[in-house]
């Protein structure tokens, strides 16, 4: 379920721990997943992930009024509505394509002869998979900024003191 408090007012500094509080579980990817493929429409999207349809509303809900997606309407009446992804929501592709490529490479199942989405750039053709693999932590540095460094040194203060006790 998608932590009501991931409006900013999570309890942690650290963005990977308020991003992941926004977007737990598989659900909210993909629905992410359907949007960006091009299914728009409550239907199209709960047909694909074969989630339960409170669920999805659920989710649709928390999604627009975090501003990852918008609806529009396409009937007024009965009032439907189609689902889009904001600006702020496409920022999210970048982790589907990761995904996508990490478990086209690592979870095949045995027999599969191509990955179940192709990628390949637009202006070149070429399949760009193994390049999204390339991210990594080892061609960075990486520091915990003061507020996190703080908040880590806190947790493990509180968590040696509740080992000592028991």
């Amino acid at each position: 379920m998608i932590d009501e408090a991931a409006d900013g007012s999570c309890e942690t500094v650290c963005p990977i721990a308020r991003s992941l509080s926004l977007i737990e579980g598989k659900w909210t990817l993909l629905i992410f997943r359907e949007l960006c493929m091009g299914s728009h429409r409550f239907d199209e999207i709960q047909t694909q992930t074969g989630i339960s349809s409170h669920l999805l509303s659920t989710r649709i809900k928390s999604l627009e009024r975090h501003g990852l997606i918008e609806r529009r309407v396409y009937c007024a009446r009965p009032p439907r509505y189609e689902y889009f992804v904001t600006p702020k929501g496409k920022e999210l592709e970048g982790i589907l394509l990761l995904l996508r490529s990490w478990g086209t490479k690592w979870l095949a199942r045995p027999g599969e002869t191509e990955p179940a989405i192709i990628l390949k750039h637009k202006s070149t053709g070429k399949d760009v998979s193994e390049n999204l693999l390339k991210l990594s932590f080892d061609e960075y540095d990486a520091s915990l900024s003061e507020a996190f460094a703080k908040e880590r040194s806190e947790k493990q203060a509180r968590f040696r003191s509740n080992a000592k006790s028991k």
